[in-house]
């Protein structure tokens, strides 16, 4: 069995209004030295053993539903549990 941990951000080129949100209430808050923010999407998934190869798997998930690859990257670990 494996864990897949999944990081979903948008591309830096995709303007984050959420992110500038989030820093404009930092400043506020006097948090001056936060000098950008980008807001993101943490998955964890757990994945069975396969035949298929892990990496493929995780590809094909991330591109047909949990990353928008037109203005979003991703990355993922991934990691083997072992059954205690």
């Amino acid at each position: 069995m494996y864990k897949v941990k999944v990081f979903v951000t948008l591309r830096e080129s995709v303007l984050d209004p959420q992110g500038t949100a989030v820093k404009s209430s930092l400043h506020s808050l006097s948090y001056n030295e936060v000098e950008d923010v980008r807001i993101g999407k943490y998955l964890e998934l757990t994945i069975a053993k396969s035949e298929r190869d892990l990496d493929v798997l995780v590809k094909e998930m991330c591109e047909k539903l949990l990353a928008n690859t037109v203005i979003e990257d991703y990355r993922y670990e991934v990691e083997e549990v072992v059954p205690s």
